[in-house]
């Protein structure tokens, strides 16, 4: 079984995959480091995304372990900076 997930980039990753949305079909079950390979073989330039990035899924923080479902969305959130 497949399914497919909505993937949303922000600030520097949206610069490093030339896109600010995509969506990735992959096959389940899945989790967010799935989605991260998916991405590297789909948009070459995304390689330069961290080995662990920092992501949400369906708004809420998730880890390279958490899983995805059909329909889902992982935003790729790059780290922030203040001050």
């Amino acid at each position: 079984m497949t399914g497919t997930v909505r993937v949303r980039f922000f600030a520097r990753y949206a610069e490093l995959a030339g896109c600010a949305t995509t969506s990735v079909e992959l096959p389940l079950p899945a989790t967010v480091g799935d989605v991260v390979l998916r991405l590297q073989e789909a948009l070459p330039a995304v390689r330069g995304l961290p080995d662990h990035p920092l992501v949400a899924v369906n708004l809420k923080h998730a880890r390279s372990g958490s899983p995805v479902r059909d329909g889902d969305e992982v935003a790729f959130l790059p780290p922030m900076s203040g001050g």
